[in-house]
């Protein structure tokens, strides 16, 4: 409903509010991740749903995809978590627990919403600042390509996170499982911001 001129609200946005209102932080993040997650599964059930042929719909799912055009991975000092991975947008990258330092598990909307460190055909992974290009790796993707590994861990980034910097998905029990930010030396840092 629209009074004296303004726009309606959704009601995505009066549930955040009530979740602001409220002081729950923590239902707001699921509310937040929940909208964007319902956002992200329109835009994909409309490349799929609306006609065109499929290789228009694959071009949509494509253009959604993270892939890299220097799949480089770089080091950045972050608050009290110390010297962290980023890749070459300086965005951080974490790693996924039920990865097991093994393979890709994150897919479907999990990657939706943690875009795997992807590489272009016939790209090799590289390092900069204080990465350790000895731990820089490849694992196959589920959903097709290959991901960038670090100590054996595949790297993915958040949807939330939008600037250098940001580490909205550290500790973050979501989509499954836990995600932590990796050291230089490979190590899992369990620490909240």
């Amino acid at each position: 409903m629209e009074a004296a001129g303004l726009p309606a609200a959704s009601s995505l946005e009066i549930g955040l509010a009530a979740a602001t209102v409220d002081g729950m932080a923590a239902r707001s993040t699921h509310v937040r991740t929940a909208g964007l997650a319902a956002l992200v599964v329109a835009v994909v059930v409309a490349a799929f749903g609306l006609g065109g042929s499929s290789s228009t719909a694959k071009a949509g799912v494509a253009s959604a995809r993270h892939v890299t055009k220097a799949a480089t991975v770089q080091t950045r000092k972050v608050g009290k978590l110390g010297t962290i991975l980023v890749n070459s947008r300086g965005l951080t990258l974490y790693m996924f627990v039920p990865d097991k330092q093994k393979k890709v598990t994150c897919k479907g909307s999990c990657a939706v919403i943690w875009p795997p460190l992807k590489l272009k055909a016939g790209q090799k992974p590289t390092a900069g600042g204080a990465a350790k290009k000895g731990l820089l790796g490849t694992d196959k993707n589920p959903g097709g390509g290959v991901v960038v590994t670090y100590n054996k861990w595949p790297l993915y980034t958040y949807l939330t996170d939008t600037k250098p910097g940001q580490v909205k998905g550290q500790a973050l029990n979501n989509s499954g499982g836990l995600w932590y930010v990796l050291s230089p030396a490979g190590k899992v840092i369990k620490t909240k911001p």
